[in-house]
């Protein structure tokens, strides 16, 4: 029997101010970093409607007005809410201060608004309302020399979760499935998270509702990628490139030497484009360029003749300090 999961409201977690990914995150917040020149947030948003959601609530803190402007009208049938967090509350606190958002007695997603996925929601709804659990995480199995990155759970034979283990070595781990940041919680969560109060959901929910055995999980046979660091964020767009994560983006152009994806940019007929790359809209490059497996956000210039590899390319930001500049030197080039 298929269960009705329309009309299920959600929120995506939005506060964050990502300083894993500076100096990307000095002038956007992470969830509108741009995947093949979509904002991670639009596809979460656009996942999210195709599970039968229509209403969404995000908190957001760090440089929330750019979440607020491009949501608050949207064309991705989404009707979009938000507050603003004076300061961060930790993830079930930000949750705790949407409560009003969500109707009682019916459940709700929650989703990272930093990831990117394929994940079949629906299915984790259908097993979230099947199991009488409080919350049902989305859990995926990792190759176990990477198990020290994540938060690890161990299951019983029907899927609840028995133990956590935040980022054990890989001779203490006991699982190599991981905590995807992908919820599905009943209405009865609030009851385990106090208002006006930092609270998180790995160190202070989940334990009390591990003594009661009401956390379920769901596997995620599909694609995920937490885009934490640079290096993650690189490879997601490698993965969309190679065909490992499918999402919807626009036209890739096939050259003798890769392939690039470009928005209205207008490129020079001697730039030559090696491996995977992505331009941005409305950047200036100029002759004779050579850019090799790079990222070139929108607004950004490369001068004619530059040789790039592996780069992302951010346009000018005259805020970033010394200290930022330095962090440029292997991964990013930018004018200032």
């Amino acid at each position: 029997m298929i269960m009705k999961t329309d009309n299920i409201k959600a929120m995506v977690m939005a506060a964050g101010m990502g300083s894993r990914l500076e100096p990307i995150t000095l002038r956007m917040p992470k969830p509108l970093i741009n995947i093949m020149n979509i904002p991670i947030m639009d596809i979460i948003l656009t996942q999210l409607h195709e599970a039968g959601v229509k209403d969404v609530i995000s908190n957001t803190y760090y440089l929330s007005d750019q979440i607020i402007n491009r949501y608050k009208k949207n064309n991705l049938g989404i009707n979009f809410n938000y507050i603003k967090e004076e300061e961060l509350s930790g993830t079930a606190g930000g949750v705790k201060k949407c409560q009003y958002f969500f109707d009682k007695g019916e459940d709700f997603i929650v989703m990272s608004g930093d990831i990117l996925t394929t994940a079949d929601i629906k299915k984790g709804i259908e097993i979230h309302k099947k199991s009488n659990a409080i919350a049902t995480i989305g859990v995926k199995e990792v190759p176990h020399e990477l198990v020290s990155h994540f938060g690890v759970v161990v299951t019983d034979e029907d899927g609840f979760i028995k133990e956590f283990q935040e980022k054990p070595s890989i001779e203490e781990a006991k699982s190599n499935l991981i905590n995807t940041g992908i919820y599905i919680f009943s209405y009865e969560i609030f009851d385990y998270i106090p208002e006006n109060t930092f609270y998180d959901f790995a160190k202070n929910v989940f334990p009390k509702l591990l003594e009661e055995n009401k956390i379920n999980t769901f596997t995620i046979d599909e694609y995920w990628n937490d885009i934490g660091t640079i290096a993650q964020y690189k490879q997601s767009v490698q993965d969309v490139f190679n065909g490992i994560c499918n999402i919807k983006h626009g036209e890739i152009v096939e050259t003798n030497l890769g392939n690039y994806i470009c928005g209205n940019t207008k490129l020079p007929k001697n730039i030559r484009t090696v491996g995977n790359n992505v331009i941005g809209d409305n950047c200036k490059i100029g002759e004779y360029v050579k850019i090799e497996n790079c990222i070139v956000f929108d607004n950004a210039e490369i001068k004619t003749g530059a040789e790039l590899k592996d780069c992302i390319v951010l346009p000018v930001c005259k805020e970033l300090s010394e200290r930022h500049t330095q962090l440029l030197k292997n991964n990013f080039t930018i004018q200032v």
